[in-house]
């Protein structure tokens, strides 16, 4: 498994990612999602991503559980806060009040004193940004944070937060940003990309298989495969009804050859082209089985040549998204990626 470091920041972060979002807790159950960690571990994978939402907490709790063997420094634990955790109206948001006890919520479930990685899950337009900043700044001189981040911010708000953290005088500064980003969704590479790169801040991408199509596994004019996310209960088939359109799942097994003949699996060959991205400093992969932690791992140090990565781009023609304005907007996507509801 190859580390980059995050941006120009001193951390460096395990090219793939396991990340829990609608698996631990909701999709699998306690056991299945030891096994998965375990498996994330034997493959070298030494980052993890997790948040306070998440199956309401639970995802939180088995991770903690499930690396309290683990020599903490050996790992690096990324959770985040915004996103409504309970009924109350100082249950969501970034507010200082929020954060900080969302935040010792957080480190009392995963079992540890610190977490590596702290992100603001989104923009919060209901709190003054300089309280938010100052919040996350004392977690970082309390020790309980090491590194901050942000999640599907869009650029003026990330330039603005840098500005306003530089006028304050904090010592500490965003040095992360987790976007989606995947072969159809590159809605980041016109603003977001560039002013990340230029500050110094790297991404930690998620949805690099959006949502499993890219694997390959769903197939046009089929039933969705037993067992798969879009026939779960819970919240998966909400997200992944938006990209099973048959225009889309069509264009997606036209890629298949091209993964084929350079000797990689679908997902593989999703996930490697993410990571070819300059700037992206590891993707985020969930599972529902071991299995599929080590297939999806073994995209790590892969290099893909030019001629395949235009292939890639013939293949998928006009339903790649490239929209800034869709930044923050995940599920706005274009006509044709759809399945009718």
């Amino acid at each position: 498994m190859d580390h980059r470091r995050l941006g120009r920041s001193g951390l460096h972060l395990s090219e793939i990612t396991y990340g829990n979002w609608l698996t631990h807790g909701e999709l699998v159950g306690r056991e299945p999602a030891l096994e998965c960690i375990r498996a994330a571990l034997d493959a070298g994978i030494t980052t993890f991503d997790t948040a306070d939402v998440y199956a309401q907490g639970a995802a939180e709790q088995v991770l903690g559980e499930a690396l309290r063997p683990v020599r903490r420094s050996s790992v690096e634990i990324a959770t985040k806060v915004c996103l409504p955790t309970g009924d109350g109206p100082n249950d969501r948001g970034l507010s200082r009040k929020h954060i900080m006890e969302a935040c010792h919520a957080s480190l009392t479930r995963l079992g540890t004193d610190y977490v590596d990685l702290y992100q603001a899950h989104r923009f919060d337009d209901g709190t003054p940004l300089d309280e938010t900043l100052i919040a996350f700044d004392d977690l970082v001189r309390q020790g309980k944070v090491l590194y901050l981040g942000v999640s599907e911010w869009t650029a003026p708000q990330i330039r603005g937060a840098l500005d306003l953290a530089g006028e304050l005088g904090l010592r500490s500064r965003i040095v992360a940003n987790q976007p989606q980003y995947n072969m159809l969704w590159r809605v980041i590479e016109p603003e977001v990309l560039p002013l990340c790169r230029d500050e110094g801040i790297g991404q930690v991408v998620f949805q690099p298989l959006a949502q499993g199509v890219l694997t390959g596994k769903y197939q046009p004019g089929r039933p969705a495969p037993e067992g798969s996310r879009a026939v779960s209960g819970g919240r998966g088939p909400r997200f992944i009804r938006r990209v099973l359109g048959g225009e889309l799942l069509e264009r997606v097994q036209g890629l298949r050859p091209l993964a084929d003949a350079a000797g990689l699996s679908m997902a593989q060959l999703a996930i490697a082209w993410t990571l070819r991205q300059d700037g992206v400093s590891s993707a985020i992969i969930g599972a529902t089985r071991p299995e599929q932690v080590t297939e999806n791992a073994g995209a790590a140090g892969t290099r893909l040549p030019d001629d395949l990565l235009a292939g890639i781009d013939g293949v998928l023609g006009d339903l790649v998204d490239r929209d800034p304005a869709k930044t923050a907007r995940m599920m706005d996507v274009m006509q044709g990626w759809s399945r009718p509801a």
